[in-house]
């Protein structure tokens, strides 16, 4: 790469400051207390039968609070006298087996010694029936032997499509607890189809299955639990679509319609379905999903270790690093691509050496001519906006508005003697 590298060397980055961006705040204190608050208020404990058993999902996202809300449903089957066990709902991710499934889990803090409870991981299906399309519909084993399902999960935009329903309960229920065949019968139709499958597909297994309720949570955007709500049955595909609204309202931005470079420290699966947030950068790998900023160059400078190498979003990037690339393990990658039908989203960037190459590459080819000029921003990851740094140009554009705050003074971007980046 001394070629390239030579070529890169020159180029001058502008100083950047740390900006304190500024979103709503409001949270739950306790998250362990507010669910049993609302399993008690909501009558919940009438769903559990004593002796019989109980699958509670556990889904491949790291939500927040993931480990309190999972432990206070385990331990709430327990005390009415019910048998929980822990069923990871995921898809085609960890690889698309039943031991890369239940390591994902463990990586997430969700193991039999911190649950209290057995985690039965299977990639076997049974199929309950058929949408009005006539898709099958695919419920995890263990799932369907059970007494009673629990379902949990975050309610956020989805990366790839809109529609009443996107990340949430039904989508818990038709692709996480449909496995590897689930989530391919529900991309089958592509991305443009996506949220009328996962409701036709959802509505069979509310028919078929007994649903004890779900727990479904909204993050505000410094990735705090803001709302938490337990859904009847009956009531998730009613009242789910308005809390996806809701959370709409409170999810994370950058405070710029237009970036000339952006660099995203780290993706991952566990971030975001497409490693970074699609919503987040503007940038997309289908038709069915739009909206977010105007970014020129988006630089990626690490693969998340709790990923487990699926590099899914690195399509999403114009420039990766080598140890980036080092990090990646294709099989996943693929598979998940494959079962989504958009390997846009997997397409290898540009891999160059180190992290001052890819800021580099980003700000010559970012299309502005005189460096002090170029709009950059650096970000940890797309779920944390809190902390992010700005170029001069950049932080012109937002100073003047209540939503953010300097911490600190302009500053040359430095990197150590790899070329790593120093923060």
């Amino acid at each position: 790469m001394n070629k390239i590298n030579s070529i890169l060397e020159d180029i001058k980055l502008p100083k950047i400051i740390k900006v304190k961006q500024k979103f709503n705040e409001e949270k739950i204190e306790n998250v362990q207390i507010e669910i049993k608050r609302l399993l008690e208020e909501g009558n919940f404990k009438n769903k559990i039968e004593k002796g019989k058993t109980v699958a509670i999902t556990g889904g491949s996202r790291g939500i927040s609070n993931y480990q309190i809300i999972t432990k206070t449903i385990v331990d709430f089957v327990k005390e009415e006298g019910g048998i929980p066990f822990i069923v990871p709902a995921m898809g085609s991710h960890g690889g698309g087996d039943a031991k890369g499934q239940k390591h994902i889990l463990e990586k997430l803090g969700i193991t039999e010694e911190s649950m209290g409870c057995e985690i039965k991981s299977s990639m076997e299906v049974i199929e309950i029936g058929r949408t009005i399309k006539n898709l099958p519909v695919y419920i995890d084993k263990y799932a369907y032997n059970a007494h009673g399902i629990i379902l949990i999960n975050r309610i956020k935009s989805h990366t790839s499509f809109r529609g009443k329903y996107e990340s949430g309960l039904v989508k818990m229920l038709s692709i996480g607890l449909g496995k590897r065949k689930g989530a391919d019968v529900t991309h089958s139709l592509r991305f443009e189809k996506m949220a009328e499958n996962i409701e036709q597909s959802a509505k069979v297994s509310i028919e078929k299955l007994n649903i004890l309720f779900g727990v479904s949570t909204i993050e505000n955007a410094y990735d705090d639990v803001s709302e938490i709500y337990i859904l009847d049955k009956d009531e998730i595909l009613t009242k789910e679509p308005m809390l996806l609204e809701k959370s709409k309202e409170l999810m994370g931005k950058l405070y710029l319609s237009d970036i000339d470079v952006l660099i995203v420290r780290e993706i991952g699966k566990n971030i975001s379905g497409t490693g970074m947030d699609t919503n987040i950068i503007g940038r997309y790998h289908t038709k069915a999903a739009s909206g977010g900023p105007n970014i020129t160059k988006i630089g990626v400078l690490n693969l998340n270790k709790f990923s487990n190498g699926n590099a899914n979003g690195m399509g999403l990037a114009d420039f990766i690093t080598k140890k980036f690339y080092n990090e990646i393990e294709f099989e996943s990658t693929y598979l998940n691509a494959i079962t989504s039908t958009e390997p846009n989203s997997i397409k290898l960037p540009m891999v160059l050496d180190n992290d001052k190459y890819v800021f580099k590459a980003c700000a010559k080819t970012c299309g502005i001519l005189d460096y002090e000029s170029i709009k950059l921003v650096i970000i940890e990851n797309t779920k944390n906006l809190k902390e992010i740094y700005m170029s001069k140009e950049a932080y012109n554009h937002v100073y003047n508005s209540n939503m953010v705050e300097a911490d600190g003074d302009f500053m040359e971007i430095k990197f150590d003697k790899e070329g790593n980046l120093i923060l």
